[in-house]
């Protein structure tokens, strides 16, 4: 492949005065991979500019080599109500040391990209502290923050593309070429991070490697808790940990690695034309001194394995995708349909093709059949499955040796005749209790109970967002607290209303009091926050004279604004105070620890 050739030989010629100077780290946080792949944009955009970059997710990054890093990007998407991403915390606590002098980064230039949604209160919320705690320690910000939205017709790129330009251009003045160097055009394939070594030597699934949190739970029921004629499955599933050396606590989160359907793969592997060396082993080398092998990639490995466990060829690909595979398709149509989704005049269109309807990047294989990737393309084009994160909804304490988890089964259309479905929801649908085990590690929540259980507390939990309730509930329960009142909705009574046998018996026994709004059962639509309103003055007396606390979990849709809003209306009809006032005490009781929650 002569664009291959010529860009190796580019690299090659470059002598280490011509880029001694140019270094460059990019830093990530991301929870959903959306940051991950702008930040290897970024390193390839680097590369074209004949910089040394490297490219880390944050808490990987060795933090006390920061005060020698001259220039830095930062990617960091949000999660929940404006918190940082998981693989962002570590780096985040450790900014945030009182201890550390206020010029201890004045060495170093840095620019931040956030990514967020902004019909969210705290929009970009990580990347805004990120940049003003940087300014804080000395370092000095060579352009404005960048603030991707989900909300724009384009996506997070509608804000992405006009920023990354604006970078590059005050990066190249103030690093430029040497004479006998230029940019190298988008038209120039990049190396491969990796090369592919097949190996004589069977896979053996007994080295796969885990994470060291992770252990294998047993599947020991995995039933649906909605009625068959209800238009979403939603599941409860009980896994048997008995015997791992895996606790948690109420609020805490069950992460689990999915996997692709083995028959799915099948017939991807076949499309492919990969069938006659998909159960062949090989390794995997890096091809430059910048990229590592990750861990659980870091021992031999089958296409087969590989596409099952580790690769997300079912995900809707992301534009990075479209900029390498228009390097090997060969079909004329093709080539000028890949060049133009690539270009900034194509962005409508490639939206329409792919994100508005969230085509697979197994559909656009199958659409642009003339590609023929090269193996150690793979690794650079195809995203990792990421790990899913699901509230358990049990408590140690009331289930030994158990995590119980409530999962809404991912299924929808669009204008696609084949419905859409979740990797990890589609795989967890159809396992079989007693047969299947099931990779999974803790996180810590973000919301905790209070220290006594005499403590009034409230939980609103709509639709599966009950589920941290139950823990919740549970928890209190086995101790001996009975002050627990909890919001539920959902659509219909008799379809949709989780775990209602259950609070029936903790109502018998007077150790709950349940407050249910079903928004479909008569003509006029009720919902939670309707009935918070309803039962003003019950609220106001736990949460002002009782000093109650309250738990909010659900879609972070406007749930959380609807329900903060009934609550202020509640401190203003009952408390008589205006809406400054009643806005001051919500926040009041935000940093008091009183009022939580917990959205996705």
């Amino acid at each position: 492949m002569l664009a291959k050739e010529s860009v190796e030989k580019s690299f090659t010629h470059n002598t280490s005065s011509d880029i001694s100077n140019r270094h460059l780290l990019i830093l990530y946080g991301s929870q959903t991979g959306c940051a991950q792949d702008i930040a290897e944009r970024i390193y390839r955009q680097a590369r074209r500019r004949h910089f040394k970059a490297r490219v880390y997710p944050m808490d990987d990054y060795e933090r006390a080599n920061l005060i020698n890093e001259r220039l830095v990007i930062f990617i960091c998407s949000t999660t929940g109500q404006g918190d940082e991403p998981s693989n962002m915390r570590k780096f985040w606590k450790y900014l945030l040391r009182k201890n550390l002098p206020n010029d201890i980064l004045n060495q170093m230039k840095f620019a931040v990209f956030g990514l967020g949604d902004s019909s969210y209160v705290r929009y970009n919320w990580p990347a805004k502290k990120l940049l003003k705690r940087l300014l804080q320690l000395g370092a000095q910000n060579i352009l404005p923050r960048g603030d991707g939205d989900d909300q724009h017709y384009l996506g997070i790129d509608g804000a992405l593309d006009p920023w990354l330009k604006n970078l590059w251009e005050i990066i190249m003045e103030q690093y430029p070429l040497t004479p006998n160097l230029e940019v190298l055009s988008d038209d120039i394939l990049l190396p491969a991070r990796f090369r592919v070594e097949f190996i004589d030597q069977k896979f053996d699934e007994n080295k796969k490697k885990t994470n060291d949190d992770e252990v294998y739970a047993r599947l020991v029921k995995n039933e649906r808790v909605t009625a068959h004629d209800h238009f979403q499955d939603v599941r409860h599933i009980e896994l048997d940990i008995d015997g791992a050396e895996l606790k948690y606590a109420p609020g805490d989160v069950a992460v689990i690695r999915p996997k692709n359907l083995s028959e799915e793969v099948n017939e991807f592997i076949k499309m492919m034309n990969l069938s006659d060396i998909a159960d062949d082993a090989f390794i995997l080398i890096p091809n430059d001194e910048d990229h590592k092998i990750p861990p659980h990639w870091n021992f031999p490995l089958t296409l087969r394995k590989l596409f099952e466990d580790y690769l997300d060829i079912f995900s809707t690909p992301r534009r990075s995708f479209f900029e390498f595979l228009k390097f090997f398709v060969t079909n004329e149509d093709h080539i000028e349909k890949l060049k133009e989704f690539c270009s900034a005049e194509g962005q409508d269109d490639l939206y329409a093709y792919n994100q508005r309807v969230r085509r697979t990047i197994d559909e656009v294989l199958q659409d642009f059949s003339s590609a023929n990737i090269p193996l150690e393309y793979i690794f650079d084009m195809f995203p990792e499955i990421q790990p899913r994160q699901f509230s358990i909804s049990s408590s140690l304490k009331a289930h030994p040796g158990q995590i119980h988890l409530t999962v809404a089964i991912v299924k929808y259309k669009t204008k696609l005749q084949k419905p859409r479905e979740g990797v990890c929801t589609k795989w967890l649908s159809g396992l079989v209790p007693d047969e299947c085990f099931i990779p999974i590690s803790i996180s810590r929540g973000t919301m905790g109970l209070p220290a006594s259980t005499s403590t009034p507390i409230i939980l609103i939990g709509p639709g599966t967002g009950v589920s941290v309730m139950r823990a919740f509930l549970e928890e209190r329960i086995y101790e001996g607290a009975t002050e627990n009142y909890l919001f539920f909705g959902c659509r219909n009574q008799d379809r949709d209303y989780y775990y209602k046998d259950q609070w029936k018996q903790y109502i018998d026994a007077g150790q709950l009091r349940v407050f249910a709004a079903f928004s479909r059962d008569q003509d006029k639509k009720v919902y939670v926050q309707d009935i918070i309103k309803e039962n003003a003055q019950l609220v106001w007396d736990i949460m002002h004279e009782r000093e109650g606390y309250v738990y909010i979990s659900g879609r972070s849709d406007k749930m959380p604004t609807d329900v903060m809003n009934a609550f202020k209306y509640i401190f203003m009809s009952e408390g008589g105070m205006n809406e400054v006032d009643a806005e001051k005490y919500i926040k009041t009781l935000e940093m008091k620890r009183r009022y939580q929650q917990e959205v996705w």
